[in-house]
């Protein structure tokens, strides 16, 4: 079972791109809302307040910079902000938007894996704890956390099975078991949530 996650606000005038990171937030286990105005995203997240917003630089009626001020203004520094820009992509305009609390700035096309790996890093659901992939973590067995483990170290699919005194037929399966109870699409994903909840260096 994947693990469920926060809630993200996507805001983009781009009916095509709302949707396609919607698609890919929500099957990577987040709820979305989205917003193709500033003010509606304002609005949206003063109904919810959401864990992390992508916030495309250039809307109509308020621009993405002064949404992000006002959210950092009304939210607090603790509300991750991730601008979004498909024309601006000079180092000015990516200074321009840490500079007004942006936490970090991507650029069109995004890159689903990048754009997950980035979002996990800085997200944390309201009312979990502060280190989600733990959380993840601890929904593994024994077994799979050792794979994880082991996959977290450098080793290949072989040297696992022989580490473990296993198939790498076996080694496969945990693999899908551990992507699939993460809630991730590929091992270096699941590699990195290993890293980042500790999980490498620790022995059971």
């Amino acid at each position: 079972m994947a693990v469920q996650r926060g809630t993200i606000l996507v805001v983009d005038d781009d009916a095509g791109f709302r949707s396609l990171m919607s698609t890919i937030l929500e099957g990577a286990g987040y709820t979305t809302v989205e917003a193709a105005r500033g003010e509606e995203a304002l609005e949206a997240a003063h109904r919810r307040r959401p864990s992390l917003v992508l916030l495309d630089v250039k809307l109509p009626g308020v621009a993405g910079y002064e949404v992000c001020r006002r959210l950092k203004e009304d939210f607090g520094a603790d509300l991750p902000v991730f601008m979004v820009s498909g024309v601006r992509t000079e180092p000015f305009d990516r200074a321009a938007g840490l500079l007004i609390g942006a936490d970090d700035c991507l650029t069109k096309p995004v890159d689903p894996d990048e754009l997950l790996a980035r979002i996990r890093r800085s997200a944390v659901p309201n009312g979990e704890a502060a280190n989600p992939a733990a959380a993840a973590i601890d929904e593994l067995t024994n077994r799979e956390r050792d794979v994880l483990r082991l996959l977290a170290q450098g080793l290949s699919q072989a040297d696992i099975a022989q580490s473990l005194v296993i198939s790498q037929k076996t080694v496969a399966t945990h693999i899908q078991h551990v992507l699939e109870k993460l809630g991730v699409h590929s091992r270096a994903q699941a590699v990195a949530l290993a890293h980042y909840s500790g999980l490498v260096g620790t022995q059971e």
